[in-house]
């Protein structure tokens, strides 16, 4: 079984700690975890790995975050991917910071990497993994939040962050994304005695 996995974000060094390439570092994470390295190849940093048997490529898309979807639809018609194999990870401000969802399909949510993905693939039903970044920024201020700098103390969870969903991502490609949603959309735990 082969699947395709996308980690969206923006290429080059300024962007790398920045809250839009959550999906860039869940994939570099995976990547290491897995003792894979990425090569540049077209329309993106590519790396195989496998488990159990199943066989994924990793893609993080190097045309820039709104255009994600042209190198989406090129790695997917290169190889012939099934449209359920394919599962894109993004950030999402909807979301407070930390926060998981999955879903297999719906709406882009105002994210332009999902939209951009969903009008070249002509479908929304797609698997996705959300990771919450919050949306603590004034009004007009949503392009500045999503491409500044994590905080130290953000950084920090980021790890964690990653290997939840690395999890989940082994659980999509072997028991399927009902038992990756079960496992992935728990509610995050409370934190200074609050609930999430």
């Amino acid at each position: 079984m082969d699947y395709l996995i996308v980690g969206l974000g923006n290429i080059g060094a300024e962007y790398a700690a920045t809250r839009h390439n959550m999906g860039f570092m869940v994939l570099d994470a995976f990547a290491k975890a897995s003792n894979a390295v990425f090569e540049t190849k077209r329309y993106g940093d590519v790396t195989e790995v496998s488990f159990k048997g199943r066989h994924l490529t990793l893609l993080k898309p190097s045309t820039y975050m709104n255009l994600s979807g042209s190198a989406v639809r090129f790695w997917m018609n290169k190889y012939s991917f099934p449209l359920e194999n394919l599962l894109v990870i993004s950030d999402d401000i909807n979301l407070p910071f930390g926060t998981i969802r999955m879903r297999t399909g719906g709406s882009a949510g105002g994210h332009n990497g999902l939209k951009n993905i969903e009008e070249c693939l002509e479908t929304d039903r797609y698997a996705r993994i959300r990771i919450g970044i919050g949306n603590g920024f004034p009004q007009g201020g949503q392009i500045d939040f999503v491409l500044g700098d994590l905080t130290p103390e953000e950084k920090e969870q980021v790890p964690g962050i990653a290997e939840k969903i690395i999890a989940g991502i082994r659980t999509f490609v072997t028991a399927g994304p009902s038992f990756a949603m079960n496992d992935l959309n728990r509610r995050k735990p409370a934190e200074n005695g609050d609930a999430k």
